[in-house]
């Protein structure tokens, strides 16, 4: 029996993806283990998540550095000292370096409230409606280097109604997110745990 996938979980905000996986990594079939929250913000809301799981929280506010090298050396540390296997960012609003994610490759994954390669960056809803889209949805993706690329993994789809507006379409996305993280992390999971040893 391989040893569990060690996940850490990088966010800025409420924390609501962070929890969809934290539920999943701990049911006992998934071959992965959350073992560390990453904030940039001190006042986000999932380091309350993490607390009430028991599952320690680097807080490192990215405010603090002067350069972005030196913010990612402090969370790399937490990361090296956490024995780290599989990094998913789950609304964490920071652009990583290219460094960053290269030394990550094929082991940081993303969220991001598109079907990419379309609405890449932010304001994804209102842009959708903007255009007339028809269809919608999530997409999570293995991290790049230039921002919201790299091969996707899963996606799903919503319709888009003539009365949407960007919160309602929002709300809808946000509830697929929740089925698609889970699944791709099931597939990352799967890869890695057969390159354990």
């Amino acid at each position: 029996m391989s040893k569990p996938v060690r996940v850490a979980i990088l966010f800025s905000g409420r924390g609501s993806n962070m929890e969809t996986l934290a539920q999943h990594l701990a049911k006992p079939d998934v071959p992965g283990q959350f073992v560390l929250g990453v904030s940039n913000r001190p006042e986000a809301g999932g380091i309350g998540l993490c607390t009430r799981a028991n599952i320690p929280c680097a807080v490192i506010d990215h405010k603090a550095y002067d350069t972005r090298e030196d913010f990612e050396a402090d969370m790399q540390k937490a990361l090296a000292s956490a024995r780290i296997d599989l990094i998913c960012a789950a609304g964490f609003m920071r652009l990583l370096t290219p460094e960053f994610v290269t030394h990550w490759h094929n082991r940081i994954i993303n969220i991001h409230p598109s079907l990419l390669p379309a609405y890449k960056g932010l304001n994804t809803h209102k842009r959708a409606l903007d255009d007339g889209a028809k269809q919608h949805g999530c997409s999570v993706h293995y991290m790049r280097a230039e921002m919201d690329d790299g091969p996707v993994i899963v996606q799903k789809h919503v319709p888009v109604h003539a009365d949407d507006t960007p919160d309602t379409l929002a709300t809808r996305v946000l509830a697929q997110e929740h089925v698609a993280y889970p699944e791709a992390l099931d597939i990352v999971l799967e890869k890695l745990a057969s390159q354990q040893p």
